[in-house]
């Protein structure tokens, strides 16, 4: 026997159908203004973002919210994503107005992987038309498209390398050999056995600069997310690889590429041991994920949102961050004595060793948060 409708029940849910309609169309109509906004600024050469005028918003966002009943973190929350999309519709219109691709070509080798169609999305945004090379490819050039990079036209305005770290030595050797003259960017996560090739290749007139975008390839907004560019011997081609995100508000740092690996052996190879570690050990505890989840804290709950996007990566890239990085070693050393010295100090009933522990720990975020 079927469920009684409640009386009035479907002329509340027509009501609740006209709210959520009324929201999609405020929500469209502020995006139109933010655009009107990110034109006046550039007009004017301001930058996209007011950290000072955000505050202000969320603040007043919240009293309003308190007046009305409702609870105020859920109306920043609301607010917060349509900032975010709001800033990342100006950063795209503002890549777009300035077209400082247009009238260019863009090679992408490692086009068909997922950083490297990021990249290439972010180049066809800027107004370049955009060539891939991938050997997942079907080669049909007529379309852009090539199986084999050395196939594809070589005398383009930019070259960007985003393949296996393995093989972009190789690559970088290739194209200095063959002197394409247009800007040259490798953005592999490991520097470790390409900083000799990377040298050699300036030195014999490539215009060429290595690159790391400090963000994943689901990346939409840039702002706040940081771009590492290293100097190997071309400072032409460092200049160039900062404009390409001129346009944007992506951090961007210039780093010593001898620094670079052992930085990314904590960033990069230290956080994802440690996650790597954190599900492993789930995994083989015995306890199922139901068990797991219905007893969540959380804490708990936000390290395995953390662990389940590691776990979802790609294994080959993660191995090769892992294993090619010279530094990897250190950083999984320091790994296994932190966790030694957490074992030890609970194991020998010793509270005040494991308050050094945590002591330490809040000290060098106090740290941190001072240098913001």
């Amino acid at each position: 026997m079927g469920k009684k409708t409640l009386p009035g029940l479907d002329a509340l849910r027509a009501d609740l159908d006209q709210v959520d309609a009324q929201l999609i169309e405020l929500a469209a109509r502020r995006q139109q203004i933010v655009s009107d906004i990110g034109q006046l600024k550039e007009g004017a050469g301001r930058q996209v973002r007011d950290f000072r005028r955000e505050r202000q918003v969320l603040d007043h966002v919240r009293r309003r919210a308190q007046s009305a009943g409702l609870d105020p973190d859920l109306a920043e929350d609301l607010l917060k994503r349509l900032i975010d999309a709001s800033l990342t519709r100006q950063e795209q219109e503002r890549g777009q107005r300035r077209a400082r691709g247009r009238g260019q070509r863009a090679l992408v080798i490692g086009g068909a992987g997922r950083l490297g169609g990021w990249l290439a999305d972010f180049l066809d945004n800027q107004g370049y038309e955009i060539l891939l090379a991938d050997p997942v490819l079907e080669a049909r050039p007529e379309h852009g498209l090539y199986s084999d990079w050395a196939a594809a036209p070589l005398d383009v305005e930019l070259i960007l390398i985003a393949c296996p770290i393995a093989r972009s030595a190789a690559i970088i050797t290739a194209l200095a050999e063959r002197q394409v003259p247009g800007l040259v960017l490798e953005v592999a996560s490991v520097k470790t056995g390409l900083i000799e090739p990377l040298r050699q290749a300036a030195s014999n007139g490539l215009n060429i600069c290595a690159v790391h975008p400090m963000f994943g390839p689901d990346t939409r907004l840039l702002a706040g997310r940081n771009v590492l560019l290293m100097d190997v011997g071309h400072r032409p081609a460092v200049e160039q690889a900062s404009a390409l995100f001129a346009d944007t508000m992506a951090e961007v740092h210039e780093i010593a590429i001898d620094q670079h690996d052992r930085l990314m052996a904590l960033v990069l190879g230290l956080s994802h041991a440690l996650n790597i570690a954190f599900f492993t050990a789930l995994a083989q505890s015995g306890i199922s994920a139901d068990e797991l989840k219905a007893a969540a804290s959380t804490t708990f709950g936000r390290q395995l949102a953390i662990a389940r996007d590691v776990a979802a990566e790609n294994p080959a890239l993660y191995f090769e961050i892992q294993s090619l990085n010279a530094h990897g070693p250190w950083s999984r050393e320091l790994l296994a004595r932190a966790v030694k010295a957490l074992a030890t100090a609970v194991d020998d009933e010793n509270l005040n060793e494991f308050a050094g522990l945590m002591r330490d720990g809040s000290a060098f975020f106090d740290d941190l948060q001072s240098e913001r």
